[in-house]
């Protein structure tokens, strides 16, 4: 699936739930289905400067895709970094780093965060296009 079909279906799936309280409920569901982080990346190397809350990111490149692992001790954090995992788990570097997040705005979630767990959000985000962008950076040098 592309990344803007993920994130229609996630526009879909939220639009059934009109109570912020119940999307949070979602949103920390979704948290609870990841797999938890292999403890080898439990490092300040892979904290992500700018949360609140503690949020571990590791990011591996297999075929030209990028698959994301992350956890936090936070649970409404860790359901945010699941709906970002869900959107750009398995995309290209390329992809990554052309999506336009709109779903964030769609399902009202910037609105109904907090400025700190906004902030998180956007430090998430800019820690996953970082790598998106070191990978496509070396699938370059290795075109050359």
């Amino acid at each position: 699936m592309t990344i803007n079909q993920i994130q229609d279906e996630i526009i879909e799936e939220f639009a059934e739930v009109d109570d912020w309280m119940d999307r949070y409920g979602m949103i920390i569901d979704l948290g609870n289905t990841i797999p938890p982080i292999d403890e080898q990346y439990r490092t300040p190397q892979h904290l992500i400067e700018g949360c609140q809350s503690r949020v571990w990111l590791n990011a591996e490149e297999r075929d030209g895709r990028v698959y994301f692992t992350a956890d936090s001790d936070a649970i409404i954090v860790k359901g945010i970094i699941a709906l970002l995992i869900k959107v750009l788990n398995g995309q290209t570097p390329a992809d990554i780093l052309a999506s336009d997040l709109y779903f964030i705005d769609r399902i009202g979630l910037a609105e109904n965060l907090s400025p700190t767990r906004s902030n998180g959000l956007t430090a998430m985000l800019k820690q996953m296009r970082m790598y998106a962008l070191a990978f496509q950076s070396c699938q370059n040098l290795n075109k050359s």
